[in-house]
């Protein structure tokens, strides 16, 4: 299996994966035709400037797999100096091809990205079924919650 850095010719495909993620965890009626625009057009403007890295591996007629990671500047702290924070934006495989060690091989990949450019705090959301995967990978909670304010409204 090849693992790839995602080109801008993959942005199709990489939406494509990541409504998988998002049907696979109920919220597949919240994916509008707005949505898809706007995730393609995220996916392209962040491969573009750096702030955003995704390894795939290539199926039969379009990608097998992907891992998205995210860059964000913050404000510099005790662990973070350069203030940059990394965050696993998503870890996909196609139905057809799970349970050939995909999802492992590309998070490694990212993780080793993040480290290349000096992040040295990476965080993630996990599915239950992804959990022990991130778990054997080094991730882990921390002491302080993390906490969520959403805004009111659709």
């Amino acid at each position: 299996m090849v693992v790839r850095v995602a080109t801008d010719q993959d942005v199709a495909e990489l939406v494509r994966l990541r409504e998988l993620l998002f049907v696979s965890m109920g919220r597949g009626a919240d994916l509008s035709p707005e949505w898809r625009l706007a995730c393609a057009r995220t996916f392209e403007e962040r491969l573009a400037d750096g702030t955003l890295r995704a390894f795939v591996v290539d199926g039969d007629a379009g990608l097998a797999a992907c891992a998205v990671g995210l860059v964000d500047r913050r404000l510099p702290g005790p662990g973070t100096v350069n203030g940059l924070w990394g965050h696993v934006s998503g870890v996909v495989t196609d139905p057809g091809y799970r349970r050939r060690g995909y999802a492992r091989l590309l998070t490694v990949a990212l993780l080793d990205w993040f480290q290349e450019r000096g992040i040295k705090r990476v965080e993630l959301h996990a599915t239950k079924e992804a959990e022990p995967l991130y778990r054997e990978l080094g991730f882990a909670e921390r002491k302080d919650p993390a906490l969520t304010w959403l805004a009111p409204g659709p």
